[in-house]
C-alpha cells in the first residue's frame, strides 16, 4: 500500500503541474484575445477569449479535484476520495457546456444587430500565435492526461485542441473580411458555440457513464485473468468483479477453480500470493477470492460435466457455464450459468437451462445460479 501511495503522490504532482501550465497559458491568451476582440469589435475573437478563461477555470478545478481526491481514507470513506476526480471532470464538462450556451446567445444577438469588425495586423498576429499555443498546449495536456489516467486532463487537452481549430476559423473569418469585406463574425461565433456545446455534452456523457460504473476494459480483464491463471493449482477464473474508486484505484474479486483435495493452509497461501502478484503487475487490489471445487473422487463426474456444459452452451444467449460440482452422496449437482444481457428475457433462458439439465439427470437435485456478465474475458 505504501508503494501505491507513492505512485498516487507522483501522479498528483504531474496533474497539478500540468494544470498550472494550462492556467498560465490560457490566462495570457484570454487577455490578449479579449483586447483584440474589443478593439476590433470581433464577437468571434471575444468569445474565443471567454473560452480561454473557461479553460483556465477548468484547470483550476482539476487542481482542486486532484488535491481532494488525494485525501487519505478515513472512517467515513474507507476506500478514499478518488472518485472526486470524476466529479471534477463532470464540473469541467458543465463549464464548457455553459460557455457554449452563453457564446451562442451573444452570437445570435450579433446576427440580429451586426457590428462590423476592425482588424489590425497586430490583432491577426496575436490570433495566429494563439492557434499555435493552443495546439501545443492541447497535445501536451491530453498526452499527459492519458499517461496518468486523468479524465479531467484529457478533457482539458481535448478542449484546447478544439479551441485551436476554433481560433483558426476566427483567423480565417478575419482574412475573408479583409479581402472581400464580408463579415462572418456573428455566424462564425454561432458555429463555434455549437462546437463547444457538442463537446460539453460529450464530456458530460462520458463522465456520467464512469460515475455510474462502466464495465472494465477487456484488456484489463484478460490481464487479471492471465495473472491469476499463472498459478498452476488454478484451472479456471470466473466471476471477476471490479470496483472503481477513482483512476488507478481498482479493487477486484474473483472465483477460482481448484481441486477439492487442496488444504485450507495451501488455499490461504495461494490467495496471499495471488494478491501480491496482481498488485505488482496490474496495480489492482484483490479484495476477495472465492473457491469453486473440482471433483477428483468420482471418475464419472467429468463425463457428466461435459454433457451438461455442451447442453447448456447450445442454448441461445448462454455465454458461459462454470463452477460445476457434483456431490454423489447427496445426489446434488451445482453450477453457475451466465446469460447475455442481449437476451430479451434472461430469466426465461435460465429456466430453460434448468429444464434441459433436469430432463437429462432427473435423479439429481439441481442447484443452478443465474450469474451476471460483469467482465467475461474469453
Amino acid at each position: 500500500m505504501l508503494i501505491q501511495n507513492e505512485q498516487n503522490e507522483n501522479r498528483d504532482k504531474i496533474i497539478i503541474r500540468t494544470s498550472i501550465i494550462g492556467i498560465a497559458a490560457n490566462v495570457l491568451l484570454a487577455g490578449f484575445k479579449a483586447a483584440v476582440g474589443i478593439l476590433a469589435h470581433s464577437i468571434a475573437v471575444t468569445m474565443d477569449a471567454v473560452n480561454n478563461l473557461s479553460d483556465a477555470g477548468s484547470s483550476l478545478i482539476t487542481i482542486i479535484g486532484t488535491k481532494l481526491a488525494g485525501k487519505q481514507p478515513d472512517k467515513k470513506h474507507p476506500w478514499g476520495y478518488g472518485r472526486i476526480e470524476y466529479l471534477s471532470a463532470m464540473l469541467i464538462a458543465v463549464i464548457v457546456l455553459y460557455a457554449g450556451v452563453t457564446s451562442l446567445s451573444e452570437s445570435v444577438k450579433k446576427i440580429i444587430s451586426p457590428e462590423l469588425p476592425d482588424y489590425s495586423a497586430v490583432s491577426l498576429v496575436i490570433v495566429s500565435a494563439g492557434v499555435l499555443v493552443k495546439i501545443l498546449l492541447g497535445q501536451f495536456v491530453k498526452k499527459t492526461g492519458e499517461k496518468v489516467n486523468s479524465d479531467a486532463l484529457v478533457n482539458s487537452g481535448t478542449d484546447a485542441l478544439m479551441d485551436s481549430i476554433i481560433s483558426a476559423s476566427t483567423l480565417a473569418a478575419a482574412v475573408i473580411y479583409l479581402l472581400f469585406h464580408v463579415s462572418l463574425e456573428a455566424w462564425l461565433g454561432a458555429v463555434i458555440s455549437a462546437v463547444i456545446i457538442k463537446s460539453g455534452i460529450e464530456m458530460l456523457k462520458d463522465t456520467l457513464s464512469e460515475i455510474l460504473g462502466e464495465r472494465i476494459s477487456p484488456e484489463t480483464a484478460k490481464a487479471v485473468r492471465k495473472c491469476i491463471l499463472s498459478f498452476p493449482e488454478i484451472s479456471g477464473v470466473y466471476d471477476m468483479i471490479f470496483h472503481d474508486y477513482g483512476p488507478d484505484r481498482i479493487n477486484c474479486s474473483a472465483h477460482i477453480e481448484i481441486l477439492d483435495t487442496m488444504t485450507a493452509d495451501r488455499i490461504d497461501q495461494l490467495q496471499r500470493d495471488i494478491t501480491m502478484k496482481l498488485f505488482q503487475e496490474q496495480n489492482i487490489i484483490l479484495t476477495a477470492l472465492s473457491v469453486y471445487a473440482v471433483n477428483t473422487r468420482d471418475s464419472h463426474v467429468k463425463e457428466i460435466r461435459n454433457q451438461i456444459y455442451k447442453t447448456v452452451l447450445n442454448l441461445e444467449h448462454v455465454i458461459q457455464v462454470h463452477g460445476f460440482y457434483l456431490n454423489e452422496a447427496e445426489k446434488r449437482m451445482q453450477f453457475d450459468v451466465i446469460v447475455d444481457f442481449d437476451a430479451e428475457d434472461r430469466t426465461a433462458v435460465y429456466q430453460q437451462v434448468m429444464q434441459n439439465v433436469s430432463s437429462l439427470y432427473p435423479e439429481y437435485q439441481l442447484l443452478c445460479t443465474l450469474d451476471t456478465d460483469f467482465s467475461v474475458s474469453e
